[in-house]
């Protein structure tokens, strides 16, 4: 038999968590993010779920392909605009808004032989100190953009830095409106802690948001709210099974290093997933996974096939034992169980993002 292991991806999850950031901004237009191939979920599997969004936002030419194929017709937005000037031709024939959001990109336009012109979002600088123009620069950014043949509309955009915490958007936002107050274009600024914490200001939710990580079950602004607090759904299971029991005497250590030391008689199971299937290999003791819905701690060092796990809440498991490193488990007295991907990523030191973009290809995934 194949190694037990699996991700699946939850459809209908995908399309509940779309509708859920319509709730909360319900007069604005939403660009499912899809970048990452949506976020480690295959932009194909997650298709299904987000195609009553209005727009598809992502980074890679070669994943705007991709939907193009699925037959999506309707518009596709390049986050970071194009990185060279031969990118505008694959614009101009897959029907590509982009982002504008240095000098060398209006050059580029400048200089493009094009019959329809473009759509293209022009990005302000208000503190991310990422991409895009300082305010000072932004309106004769707009003012040169306006005035090429090449460009048809332009539309107005910022990203938040720290909609997910208690800074918040006020210093951001006001800055934004107060550069382009009387500037013509459409605006977006909400990503998805944006959309979740502030998008019930119709002037903060503009005419776009730009859900991301919330479209796949996992919240912006973890551990102050989690997913169930935003009404969200787990879009992803990572699943497998225990391969083997050991049977530990107090003393007895754990896995490469020694890192766990028995302190009392116990029983261990052997959970086929290590970091080569994207499973972090800093997770320390104590990281949460379930067996047979009960949670169970993490103990020993991460190997590359093989994690394991005290037994202890678990005592009628055996070997084949469903095992759930993230996402739904299997009924438990007649309860669904779940473990939120974003709690085992704390326990990590790092976010559910992560966790969701590093699953490996050696793991079969498939939609549900």
């Amino acid at each position: 038999m194949p190694r037990p292991l699996e991700a699946l991806i939850h459809v209908d999850a995908l399309h509940h968590n779309l509708q859920r950031a319509r709730d909360c901004a319900p007069d604005a237009r939403v660009w499912a993010v899809v970048k990452a191939n949506a976020y480690g979920h295959g932009i194909e599997r997650a298709f299904e779920g987000l195609r009553a969004a209005d727009g598809f936002a992502l980074l890679d030419i070669a994943e705007a392909q991709r939907l193009r194929k699925l037959d999506w017709r309707g518009p596709i937005l390049l986050l970071e605009g194009v990185f060279e000037a031969r990118d505008l031709e694959w614009c101009s024939r897959l029907g590509l808004w982009h982002v504008v959001h240095c000098d060398e990109q209006i050059d580029w336009l400048a200089q493009h032989k094009t019959e329809w012109p473009h759509r293209v979002f022009l990005k302000m600088n208000t503190g991310m100190n990422r991409l895009g123009f300082t305010p000072p620069a932004f309106r004769s950014a707009w003012a040169r953009l306006s005035a090429l043949p090449q460009v048809d509309e332009v539309s107005l955009m910022t990203h938040f830095s720290d909609a997910d915490g208690p800074r918040g958007i006020s210093q951001q936002a006001a800055l934004f409106f107060t550069t382009c107050a009387d500037l013509s274009g459409e605006r977006s600024l909400c990503n998805s802690a944006g959309t979740l914490r502030h998008a019930q200001d119709a002037k903060v939710r503009g005419d776009w948001v730009r859900p991301g990580i919330m479209l796949y079950g996992s919240s912006p602004d973890y551990p102050e709210h989690d997913a169930a607090h935003w009404g969200l759904q787990a879009t992803m299971t990572l699943k497998s099974q225990l391969i083997a029991i050991q049977h530990l005497k107090a003393g007895d250590t754990v896995g490469y290093g020694s890192r766990f030391v028995a302190d009392r008689d116990m029983r261990l199971g052997v959970v086929a997933c290590g970091y080569a299937d994207g499973y972090p290999r800093h997770a320390p003791d104590g990281t949460p996974l379930m067996v047979d819905g009960a949670r169970v701690p993490l103990i020993g060092r991460v190997s590359m096939d093989m994690v394991t796990v005290d037994l202890s809440a678990a005592p009628q498991a055996r070997v084949g034992s469903e095992a759930t490193l993230w996402g739904h488990g299997p009924q438990l007295d007649g309860h669904a169980t779940e473990l939120s991907i974003d709690e085992v990523a704390r326990h990590c030191g790092t976010v559910g993002y992560e966790l969701m973009c590093a699953l490996s290809q050696r793991v079969p995934v498939s939609a549900v």
